[in-house]
């Protein structure tokens, strides 16, 4: 395994040897371990139904959003999920690709541009039956503050024929935020126990006809909807950038 970047392999990651591990690792020692720190609080588990596959689109604060995500689904959908991951973050050096691979069942991404193989990878997996933990702000809220969704979701889920799940974690950023936020906010915060709510909205289809970028206003809309419920702040906005492209996100 001596490729990095879009390179490194990580068929392997979803065979059979790996998926046993995972699911000993995940029963007992990611989730007890995630649930005593964030003392989780799950929401809408339960549109979470039917055979999928199905595309968890979520904002990001930190690099514990992947873990708690997870541990919060329920199983028969975790088991079948793979997480897309910044190449440029999680590939480029093997010991911590062969980790994300591993632990996560990572994919690895080019969220710097539109990647045609990025995006063919994604669409192949979720084709086979897999669901997709994607966030499309292109990496952690550099502010605290929700930013502009790219396009690469509704992207994915129109040509997959996918069921998006619209999904907002709540407070993610203080927990331990000095280690795993990225926003200076988060930053002072050193927690080790701290409430964490992971919200899933009712899954969103696209609409006959219905072009991208209707679509992918959609799904911003909807987790704009749920994190404005959870965190009881109805005046939160997203942040957008005019420059901001439509590529893949991490």
């Amino acid at each position: 395994m001596s490729q990095l970047g879009l390179d490194y392999p990580t068929q392997w990651g979803r065979g059979y040897a790996a998926r046993i591990f995972r699911e000993i690792f995940h029963s007992y020692v990611l989730s007890p371990v995630i649930r005593y720190l964030s003392t989780l609080t799950v929401i809408g588990d339960e549109n979470i139904k039917g055979p999928g596959p199905f595309i968890f689109v979520a904002n990001h604060a930190s690099h514990l959003d992947t873990a708690l995500l997870l541990t919060a689904m329920p199983d028969p959908q975790r088991r079948r999920t793979v997480v897309a991951a910044a190449m440029d973050n999680f590939f480029m050096d093997s010991g911590r690709a062969f980790r994300t691979v591993l632990f996560f069942n990572a994919v690895p991404v080019d969220r710097q541009k539109v990647s045609r193989r990025s995006a063919q990878l994604l669409q192949d997996l979720v084709e086979d039956g897999w669901n997709l933990v994607i966030f499309p702000e292109g990496g952690r809220t550099p502010d605290g503050d929700l930013q502009e969704f790219k396009g690469g979701a509704a992207f994915l889920a129109q040509k997959a024929n996918a069921t998006v799940i619209p999904t907002y974690i709540h407070e993610a950023g203080k927990l331990q935020g000095a280690r795993f936020a990225k926003a200076p906010s988060f930053k002072k915060f050193d927690k080790w126990r701290h409430p964490v709510v992971v919200s899933f909205g009712e899954g969103i289809r696209s609409e006959v006809d219905e072009n991208v970028r209707s679509y992918a206003a959609r799904i911003e809309e909807a987790v704009l909807f749920i994190a404005r419920d959870v965190s009881q702040d109805p005046t939160m906005e997203i942040t957008r950038e005019d420059d901001s492209e439509g590529g893949l996100p991490d």
